[in-house]
């Protein structure tokens, strides 16, 4: 049994949403708009959103296996652990809340941790519709004959 055309046009809006959070992450490299940017941290958001990116693409033509989604929502957990204290400071510290700062300080790092924490969660929901998609649609119980 394969996916409905509704959720086949989720897959596409996954894929495309997840790959410019992707292609975006290059800015964060850039020393105008960053204090001290760490292109290592970069290159690891643009991984981790390409890989969300990759699932929602594979999903379109084959099930993929259940490990690499194992994977993926470790790396959000590690994610949403790295970056919740920016987000606890951001909506509890002294100063107030804010997510439209224009740019991430060494001073305050919240505003970019919170964005941060956002996006990581955003992939963890991701990762869960992928799982159910998967399982719904592409467990050998539920099509038989399929490529696990």
């Amino acid at each position: 049994m394969k996916a409905p055309l509704h959720l086949k046009i989720l897959n596409v809006a996954g894929f495309l949403l997840f790959a410019l959070a992707a292609w975006l992450q290059r800015n964060d490299i850039d020393p105008e708009v960053y204090y001290h940017p760490s292109s290592l941290d970069a290159a690891l958001w643009l991984l981790f959103y390409a890989l969300i990116a990759g699932l929602f693409l594979v999903i379109l033509f084959k099930p993929f296996p259940r490990w690499l989604l194992l994977v993926a929502g470790l790396a959000c957990l590690i994610e949403l652990g790295r970056t919740a204290p920016g987000l606890w400071e951001n909506l509890f510290g002294e100063r107030s809340f804010t997510m439209m700062q224009q740019s991430m300080s060494g001073d305050d790092p919240r505003v970019e941790l919170s964005r941060e924490f956002f996006g990581a969660l955003l992939a963890l929901a991701a990762v869960g519709l992928l799982w159910w998609e998967r399982g719904r649609f592409y467990d050998r119980k539920a099509a038989p004959g399929a490529d696990v």
